[in-house]
This record gives structure tokens, C-alpha cells and sequence, in this order.
């Protein structure tokens, strides 16, 4: 795992470093899908990192990065569906750890008692969206409905993750790398908060343990 975070931290900052060009755009994509059912792909760090470019920079194009990022993370979260409708939530090692069968547990039952707001907000909780989604799929949750909420939530995160990216480059314009981890860290803080907030209201522990 530590092997796998080092070589996805090399790979953002080289998609960072060459902001603007068709192919960073490519793998955007690709990391907000893969991010979908794969938590240590950081697709909304990246997201976050490359808005807070555009005042400095005036790239890459916000409209473009955030059209990319919605449909990548909605690719991802219905391929996470069919995956948990598939293989269930317990084939691979890592989906057996403690951590991610609590979210598991978690998931199932907030998806039997408030689907449609589980489904919405948890793709603004890194491990919570992947519970959900596997579990959304293994459990059967009608997959059109699962497909038109996947629609605004993903939508509502990429726009989320540019607008707080845009927000804190403009706050350092001139310091674009200090902006950058100004607007990393204000998002994870913000998914923490959105974290406590459903876990405090539905009267459970957080997805994040």
C-alpha cells in the first residue's frame, strides 16, 4: 500500500506539472473513476491541487476539469455498483480489514434506512463513497435510481472540489504552491466535516474509522 501511494503522489504532481495539456485532462478522468472503488487513488486532491492553478496559471480550463471530473467520478462510482453487485464486499484482502468492513456494516445500514441522501453525500467522504457504492451494488439497490443520484452527486463534487480549488488559488495568487496546499487540506477538511455531520445525525460512528 505504501508503494501504491508513493507512485500515485508521483503521478499527480506530474499531471500538476503539466496542467493544461490534453493528456493531464486523460488522467483526471482516470483517477476520478478509478477513485470510485479504489480509496487510494487521491482524485480529489488532485482536482483541488489543479483548480488552485487557474488564477495564477489561467489553466487548466475550469469548465473542462470540472465536466471531467463529474464524469469520471460518475463512471467510477457506477463501476464500484457493478463491482459490489458482482463480487460482493469481502473477495480481496483489503475490502476485509477492519476499517472497510465497518464502513461496509455502516453502509448497509444507512442504505436501508436514507438511501438517496447516503448516496448524494457520500461521494464527498472518500472511503464512504466506496462502501457505498460496493454495497449499493451487493445489496441490489435499484441501479437506475443509483444512476440518476450518481448523476447529481457527482456533479455537485466536481463542481465542490473546483470552486474550493479556484477559491484558495485566488486567496494565494501569489503563492500558487501554498494555494494549492491551502485548498488540499481545506477539502479534507470539509469531507471530515460532511463525515461528522451524517455520522452525528444518523447516530452512528464515522466512516472514517
Amino acid at each position: 500500500m505504501d508503494f501504491i501511494s508513493t507512485a500515485m503522489d508521483a503521478l499527480s504532481a506530474s499531471i500538476i506539472s503539466a496542467a493544461g495539456h490534453p493528456l493531464s485532462y486523460l488522467m483526471i478522468f482516470l483517477f476520478c473513476a478509478i477513485d470510485g472503488f479504489f480509496p487510494p487513488v487521491p482524485s480529489e486532491s488532485l482536482v483541488v491541487a489543479l483548480s488552485s492553478l487557474i488564477p495564477n496559471k489561467g489553466m487548466p480550463n475550469p469548465w473542462f476539469l470540472g465536466i471531467v471530473a463529474a464524469l469520471g467520478a460518475f463512471v467510477g462510482d457506477n463501476l464500484a455498483y457493478l463491482m459490489g453487485r458482482s463480487i460482493g464486499t469481502d473477495k480481496y484482502s483489503w475490502m476485509r480489514r477492519k476499517r472497510f468492513q465497518h464502513a461496509f456494516a455502516w453502509a448497509g445500514y444507512e442504505l436501508r434506512l436514507r438511501p438517496v441522501s447516503l448516496i448524494l453525500v457520500a461521494r464527498f467522504v472518500p472511503i464512504g463513497r466506496v462502501a457505498v457504492n460496493l454495497v449499493a451494488g451487493a445489496t441490489q439497490y435499484p441501479h437506475r435510481r443509483f444512476v440518476f443520484l450518481t448523476c447529481f452527486s457527482s456533479v455537485g463534487w466536481a463542481t465542490y472540489s473546483v470552486l474550493i480549488g479556484m477559491l484558495a488559488g485566488q486567496w494565494f495568487q501569489d503563492h500558487h504552491l501554498l494555494g494549492m496546499v491551502v485548498a488540499v487540506i481545506g477539502a479534507m477538511a470539509l469531507g471530515v466535516l460532511i463525515d461528522r455531520i451524517v455520522s452525528k445525525a444518523s447516530g452512528n460512528t464515522s466512516l472514517r474509522k
